[in-house]
């Protein structure tokens, strides 16, 4: 173990978000989310806050604020980050994240690694990359049924002052209440839908690619604190990589099923997810969805594109002849749906780190489609807004050189009085429109009903 660490137990805690009632109050509190005890998928929580250092993208220009000091730097962000992670340290055993960065990367930071188009509306206003760099953290072990509170040695503040918070008896994390102030509306009617879907199968036909992902986002004016929206969705949608991100002028809350790639001790995980049926409320019929679902030519043949896709993004950072496919189309279940999934795996490169890997699989085959870069640049034309958020990624880089990160779907954004979700699924060339339309809505139907609750009276 590394030396001069501090490391406590804590009384374990089965709901973590009652621990993040303890750090809500400091800046930039983070909750990484397993969503025990409502998820059977999830092992880890990581809460953390008050970081040493941020880092906010916009365009061209990232601030870094260390010290009381902000600079602004137009150098690549996945450099600037890389840099602050140094020096690199030995692992903890048993503990996945001992400090580090907890942020998000939005799926528009892909302009600082492709030449796209930029022909759809920005209206989320908020920065592509937001991270903190969290000297300490809180550590829920959902499986060995414990709790650790780990600070680096490089942390600031008082160690007997960080453990008397959580010490201490706090009470609920108390906020302003939520509500809509407006109905929910949709960026494209079922009209504008089929026009998109209706070019997305010319560009098919023509050969320009293989799969593309189209995605319709909806929207509603609110009020108050989102932290009960996420209290409401972690239990009506609980996913094993689910995100709290409380950041200046914008909070994400993420249900997200999807791994987008892990590092630990140089092997790497990618686990996309493509092809979904909606859960039954009849166990038999719920039983012949899977069965269904694992049958499906098309669905496994879409899954197997983004699976050749992803092998190759993962051969740009890993080593010669170690990528590899352990399992193709399996179906995984959650609250409201099944998904297909396959694990890719590989070695990282003596020469990479985490930061690279992200970097050269950044954004996520999965949610863009066959051929990649082409298949973004059709998204740009087709869809009436940029996606922010949503199809980025979530989570952590390690100053032990691990990660763990999802594609941010199942993901709400609020900022400006706003709250905004998205929902899509690939187009191939068997896709039937009236069933893709479909899907969309069978990928919300949790997001709609937690936010129904919220509805103006």
């Amino acid at each position: 173990m590394p030396s001069n660490f501090h490391i406590q137990r804590l009384p374990y805690c089965e709901d973590s978000a009652k621990i993040f009632a303890h750090i809500a109050d400091l800046s930039w509190p983070v909750f990484l989310d397993s969503c025990s005890p409502y998820s059977h998928q999830g092992r880890y929580d990581i809460i953390a806050a008050d970081p040493i250092a941020t880092l906010v993208t916009r365009h061209q220009t990232t601030l870094i604020s260390r010290d009381g000091h902000t600079t602004e730097s137009t150098e690549d962000p996945f450099n600037l980050l890389k840099q602050l992670l140094l020096p690199e340290i030995e692992a903890i055993p048993g503990i996945p994240f001992s400090g580090g960065a907890i942020g998000y990367f939005g799926y528009d930071l892909a302009r600082r690694i492709e030449r796209l188009p930029e022909l759809a509306n920005d209206a989320e206003h908020i920065p592509e990359l937001a991270v903190g760099i969290y000297t300490w953290a809180v550590i829920v072990d959902h499986q060995d049924k414990n709790t650790t509170l780990v600070a680096q040695p490089r942390a600031t503040g008082d160690w007997q002052t960080l453990l008397k918070r959580f010490a201490e008896p706090r009470p609920g994390y108390s906020s302003e209440p939520f509500k809509l102030t407006t109905a929910i509306t949709g960026n494209m009617d079922k009209a504008a839908y089929s026009r998109a879907f209706t070019r997305i199968k010319q560009f098919l036909k023509e050969g320009d690619c293989y799969q593309v992902n189209l995605t319709q986002r909806f929207s509603a004016s609110c009020q108050g604190d989102p932290w009960q929206v996420y209290l409401a969705l972690r239990q009506r949608n609980p996913a094993p990589f689910s995100a709290y991100l409380n950041f200046p002028g914008v909070q994400v809350l993420s249900s997200s099923p999807e791994r987008f790639l892990k590092v630990e001790a140089g092997k790497v995980e990618t686990k996309p997810i493509k092809g979904t049926l909606p859960r039954k409320a009849d166990a038999e019929e719920d039983r012949k969805q899977v069965d269904k679902l694992a049958n499906s030519l098309k669905d496994r043949a879409e899954n197997l594109m983004i699976v050749d896709l992803l092998r190759n993004d993962l051969g740009k950072s890993c080593k010669n002849a170690t990528v590899k496919v352990p399992a193709l189309f399996e179906v995984e279940s959650y609250a409201t749906v099944h998904h297909l999934v396959s694990t890719i795996t590989g070695e990282l490169a003596e020469d990479q780190k985490a930061l690279d890997l992200l970097k050269n699989c950044f954004p996520g085959g999965s949610i863009t489609g066959a051929p990649k870069i082409r298949a973004m640049a059709i998204i740009e034309e087709l869809e009436p807004n940029r996606r922010g958020v949503y199809c980025g990624a979530i989570g952590y880089i390690g100053f032990d050189g691990n990660m763990d990160t999802n594609i941010a779907i199942r993901t709400l954004v609020h900022s400006d009085d706003s709250i905004r979700f998205w929902a899509g699924g690939g187009i191939v060339n068997d896709s039937v429109e009236a069933s893709e339309y479909q899907e969309c809505f069978d990928k919300a139907a949790a997001l709609f009903d937690v936010l129904s609750k919220f509805r103006p009276s």
